[in-house]
């Protein structure tokens, strides 16, 4: 059956960031729902940020697109251009290539959900407000002097 059953598809936090990047991402939760319909082509997860909660660190691609569909309650777009919230039915899209590092921030006092869609490249991912860089080649976090972490 093609209709996903939420509950049944196991809810995370886990996220690959090194410490102490890894701290802010303790209020987001997410459902990788690509794997468990069985699709291999793009990746599709289903998020939930508690208030106070951040998507990721504020990034961008060189080689991944993004979408961003918001379903309920409200979040803050954060890019290098300003801030806009963004509210259920409201849809954002990054381009791969284009360097406007961007997040979802909860300031709001109750949980919101979201849908984020991308297609997964092994190609350099970059973060302008923190020294956190991912190396596309061997897919590793690594400070933006190249250094590793320790």
């Amino acid at each position: 059956m093609p209709k996903l059953d939420l509950d049944s598809i196991e809810q995370i936090n886990r996220t690959g960031y090194p410490p102490p990047f890894d701290a802010p991402m303790a209020r987001r939760h997410y459902r990788r729902l690509a794997p468990a319909g069985g699709l291999t082509d793009f990746g599709v997860s289903h998020v939930v940020l508690e208030p106070g909660g951040i998507s990721s660190q504020r990034h961008w691609h060189v080689g991944e697109d993004e979408l961003v569909v918001m379903l309920d309650g409200e979040a803050v777009l954060v890019e290098d251009e300003g801030e806009t919230v963004l509210r259920a039915g409201d849809c954002a899209a990054f381009p791969k290539g284009v360097a406007n590092g961007h997040h979802l921030v909860n300031r709001g006092d109750r949980p919101c959900t979201f849908v984020a869609i991308g297609k997964p490249a092994a190609s350099d991912c970059h973060y302008p407000d923190i020294d956190l860089h991912l190396d596309g080649p061997t897919q590793r976090y690594v400070r933006k002097d190249r250094s590793e972490f320790a």
